[in-house]
C-alpha cells in the first residue's frame, strides 16, 4: 500500500469519511475510487495509521464533478486538467474521446464474444467497471453491446448462441457480485422484479448492482414475476421498497389492472423503470407508482430521496 501520494492525516474530525459511505453518497463504487486514484490521481484521500482511506467533504465534491465530466462524454483520462476549470471552458476545451474509447472495448468484447472466449471477455469488463461507474458502463458499453447483438443475430451463423453467450455471462457476473456485496451489508432491503411478461433481466440486475453498491440489499424475484405474489412475499421479507423493470411493451392487464391491484395492497413504495416506465409515465403515477426512467443513477437517486428516512449510510 502506497501511502507516499496520500495527505497527511489530521486528528479525526467531523466530515471524515470512509470509502463505503463516499460510495454511498456519489454512487461510484470503491473499486473505481481506488483506481481513480492509483492510475489518474484523481482525489487523494487521508489515511488512518492502518492505511483505511479517510475522505473530506471537499473529495466528494470533486468527486461528483468528475461523474459530472464523465456523464458529458470526457474519457476519465482526461478529466483532471478540466477539475478546476469554470464549467464553461470545461465544455468548450473538453477533448470529446470517450467515444473511441468505448469503441474500443466493444471492439474487444465482440470480438471475444465471437470467440466465445469468456476470459478475454471478462478482462475487458472488468476494466470498463473499474474506471467508471456502472450505470455509464451500462449506457456506454454493455447496453449498446447487447442491442448489437439482438440487431445482428439473425445476419450470422452464430447469432443466437453469441448472444445467448453474452447474456448468461453478464447474468452469472453481475449475480455473483450483488450476492457478495449483499453478504457484506446490513443495509436496508429493496424488493426487485420484472414486470410480468418480461423475460429480460439485465436491466434489473444492473440496477441491483448500482443500489448494492451504494448500500442497499437486495431480494431479486426475476424475470416474468406475477404481481400478486409480491405482497406475500413482503409479509414474509419487509423491504422498504419494492423496483420493478420493464423494457417490453407489458399487456395491457399489467398497466390497467394488475399495477393499481398491487399498489391497493400495499403500503411500501413502489418504484419502476425502464422503458414501460417512460412509455406509460402518467398512468403509473396515477396509479400511485414512482417512475425512475431509464437511468440507473438518476432512478437510484429517487430512490434515496423518496426512502430518506431508511437511506444508507
Amino acid at each position: 500500500m502506497d501511502d507516499s501520494v496520500s495527505k497527511p492525516l489530521r486528528p479525526p474530525a467531523e466530515g471524515l469519511l470512509p470509502i463505503r459511505t463516499v460510495s454511498s453518497l456519489t454512487g461510484v463504487n470503491a473499486v473505481t475510487l481506488r483506481a481513480w486514484e492509483r492510475r489518474y490521481n484523481l482525489i487523494t484521500p487521508q489515511r488512518t495509521p492502518k492505511g483505511h482511506r479517510l475522505y473530506t467533504h471537499k473529495d466528494v465534491e470533486r468527486i461528483n464533478q468528475v461523474v459530472g465530466l464523465l456523464n458529458q462524454g470526457i474519457s476519465v483520462s482526461h478529466v483532471k486538467p478540466l477539475l478546476d476549470q469554470a464549467p464553461g471552458e470545461v465544455l468548450a476545451t473538453a477533448t470529446r474521446d470517450e467515444g473511441d474509447s468505448w469503441k474500443s472495448h466493444q471492439e474487444k468484447m465482440l470480438t471475444a464474444i465471437e470467440k466465445f472466449d469468456e476470459p478475454a471477455l471478462d478482462s475487458t469488463y472488468n476494466d470498463a467497471l473499474s474506471l467508471y461507474p456502472v450505470d455509464i458502463v451500462n449506457q456506454r458499453l454493455t447496453t449498446p453491446l447487447l442491442r448489437l447483438l439482438g440487431e445482428r443475430w439473425k445476419k450470422r451463423d452464430m447469432g443466437i448462441a453469441e448472444e445467448h453467450f453474452f447474456s448468461v455471462y453478464l447474468r452469472n457476473k453481475l449475480g455473483t457480485r450483488i450476492h457478495h456485496m449483499n453478504q457484506r451489508s446490513n443495509g436496508p432491503l429493496l424488493l426487485l422484479a420484472c414486470l410480468p411478461g418480461e423475460l429480460h433481466e439485465i436491466g434489473l440486475l444492473f440496477f441491483a448492482l448500482a443500489a448494492v453498491n451504494t448500500g442497499y440489499r437486495v431480494l431479486i424475484l426475476g424475470a416474468n414475476t406475477p404481481l400478486q405474489q409480491i405482497p406475500g412475499v413482503l409479509d414474509i421479507k419487509p423491504c422498504v421498497g419494492v423496483v420493478l423493470s420493464g423494457s417490453a411493451k407489458p399487456a395491457r392487464s399489467v398497466i390497467d389492472t394488475e399495477l393499481p391491484d398491487l399498489m391497493a395492497r400495499l403500503t411500501t413504495p413502489v418504484f419502476i423503470g425502464g422503458e414501460t416506465a417512460v412509455s406509460y409515465h402518467d398512468k403509473l403515477e396515477r396509479a400511485g407508482l414512482i417512475c425512475l426512467g431509464e437511468n440507473i443513477a438518476t432512478g437510484l437517486q429517487l430512490v434515496n430521496k423518496r426512502l430518506k428516512p431508511n437511506k444508507p449510510r
